[in-house]
């Protein structure tokens, strides 16, 4: 079955960077656009970024624009996002998504 394992979420002072990973199995990853969404404590869902299938267009919300670069291993079914500069608003969980399936998501916490 599909499974999207999200890591490497934690506790980080603002200015500093994390960089997640979602591992991915169970389906053909190479041929899906993957996408980064958050959820922050009692908001909805926000898109963060998007990747093509071959890793060459990306996009991201204008609120980590700059900051945040998504990227993808084919080869090893991986999703990354590098988050620097990070604020104490981008306290969420971060899921990584197929469109069609979602991971258990990570927290990431920017507090100092």
């Amino acid at each position: 079955q599909v499974q999207l394992v999200e890591s490497g979420g934690g506790l980080v002072q603002p200015g500093g960077s994390l960089r997640l990973s979602c591992t991915t199995s169970g389906f053909t990853f190479s041929r899906y656009w993957m996408y980064w969404v958050r959820q922050a404590p009692g908001k909805g869902l926000e898109w963060v970024s998007t990747i093509k299938l071959d890793g060459d267009s990306t996009y991201y919300a204008s609120s980590v624009k700059g900051r945040f670069t998504i990227s993808r291993d084919n080869a090893k079914n991986t999703l990354h996002l590098q988050m620097n500069s990070l604020k104490p608003e981008d306290t969420a969980v971060y899921y990584c998504y197929t469109g069609d399936n979602w991971g258990q998501g990570t927290q990431v916490t920017v507090s100092s």
